[in-house]
């Protein structure tokens, strides 16, 4: 048995004009029944002839969606023959009354006008035809009721037309809702790759190659193997807590706990204040590494801290891996509104300078990081030898950090410190 919600669905997913023919059926019906009763005084009671036009007429009404303006003129037409008959007019009103209607929903007022005028005329004549009519009445039905359903009909008009235009509307927000959902998934694909690369490519080429130094002085240089060893397990140990906090950031909940509840806040991101031991560990791959850090350090919002960590690392990381044992220069300077790193390494080929961009997965990566925060990277070969990367990204300094109430002394000059 179907439900209430079950069947509006279903007559729901009806054509319209399917509905009509029951409609038609109905007000058939009722036009009959009404012929039924004893007409007034002056009008003659329904016999098989006024019984075929009044089925007719009505039946007409199963096409008012297809042809409104045709089954309307049809409907008046069959009417006023009614009328010249000397049947009662109020039985056909109805049907007349709901082809106006249908005509002024579905057309615009140049063409629902003249078809309001045709049924106030069709009225006046019929109460011309019986002299007990009272004119007064008939004169008031003919104006008042044709306008009504002249003003319900283009009212519906307009509110379908504004319901397609919100269908529209609503049908592109939901392509650009899709197109922005698949936009930031790419994007997110995009950043997590870069992450996994940064993280990855730096421990393992740490890993490898304390591994190979192990494997080389295993038997005749113990401690150095030990001590290569220990690197390996350190370095193991910060790829995976970095690799535990990424997949933390991808299954977090709410309040930057885990899906489940129970799996804690995730750490935060590295930063700058790690490049010491991102130093000692290249170091103790083999590449001699001098951090310089000029000026005061303000407290860095932790996007540009990350970027500017993760181009260190993916620098130092291309330093083991391309130009060992070349020896390695990272620096660090802070000034108000910038921050500028530059790692270079002091390779023994000589090539000349070429700014021109890599094919390598890494610098792209570091390209891309620096222009999310809006700054600039440069990288290759230096003309007296080796390979420099530079970066600067734009600052604004933390509010109530010491370098935004300097910058702020600095932006108004003397006299504006609070003191005199």
């Amino acid at each position: 048995m179907l439900t209430p919600q079950a069947l509006e669905r279903r007559i729901a997913g009806w054509p319209r004009a399917a509905l009509d023919v029951p409609l038609a059926v109905g007000f058939t019906v009722v036009a009959l029944l009404l012929g039924q009763e004893r007409p007034p005084v002056g009008w003659r009671a329904l016999d098989t002839g006024g019984l075929v036009l009044t089925v007719v007429t009505n039946m007409l009404l199963a096409g008012r969606r297809r042809m409104p303006v045709t089954v309307f003129t049809a409907i008046c037409a069959l009417s006023l023959v009614h009328v010249a008959a000397g049947y009662w007019p109020v039985i056909q009103t109805a049907a007349a009354m709901l082809a106006l209607y249908t005509v002024a929903a579905a057309r615009p007022p140049r063409t629902t006008g003249p078809c309001a005028g045709g049924l106030v005329a069709l009225w006046v004549v019929s109460g011309l035809s019986n002299s007990h009519s009272d004119m007064g009445t008939v004169a008031a039905q003919s104006v008042v009721t044709p306008a009504a359903l002249w003003w319900f009909g283009n009212a519906a008009r307009r509110l379908a037309r504004r319901n397609a235009q919100l269908s529209a509307v609503t049908e592109q927000l939901r392509r650009e809702r899709d197109g922005n959902a698949r936009r930031a998934v790419a994007e997110e694909r995009v950043r997590i790759a870069r992450e996994l690369h940064d993280v990855v490519a730096h421990h393992m080429s740490v890993i490898s190659v304390q591994a190979g130094l192990a494997h080389y002085v295993f038997t005749t240089d113990p401690d150095t193997a030990r001590q290569a060893l220990g690197t390996i397990s350190g370095t193991s140990g910060e790829a995976l807590e970095e690799l535990r906090r990424l997949l933390a950031v991808l299954r977090v909940g709410p309040e930057g706990t885990g899906e489940n509840g129970g799996d804690g806040a995730y750490q935060p991101a590295p930063g700058l204040a790690r490049l010491e031991e991102t130093a000692e560990r290249v170091r103790a791959a083999g590449v001699p590494v001098t951090l310089e850090i000029v000026g005061e350090r303000p407290r860095l919002p932790p996007g540009p801290d990350l970027c500017a960590y993760r181009v260190v690392q993916e620098a130092l990381t291309n330093v083991i891996k391309h130009a060992r044992p070349a020896a390695a220069t990272v620096r660090v300077e802070f000034r108000p509104h910038q921050l500028t790193v530059r790692v270079t390494d002091d390779g023994g080929r000589r090539v000349p300078a070429n700014p021109g961009p890599s094919d390598g997965h890494g610098l792209i990566g570091m390209r891309e990081r620096a222009r999310i925060y809006g700054g600039t990277l440069a990288a290759g070969p230096r003309d007296h030898g080796g390979f420099e990367v530079r970066l600067t990204l734009p600052l604004q300094p933390a509010a109530g950090s010491p370098s935004a109430a300097g910058a702020a002394r600095e932006r108004d000059g003397p006299g504006h410190d609070g003191k005199r």
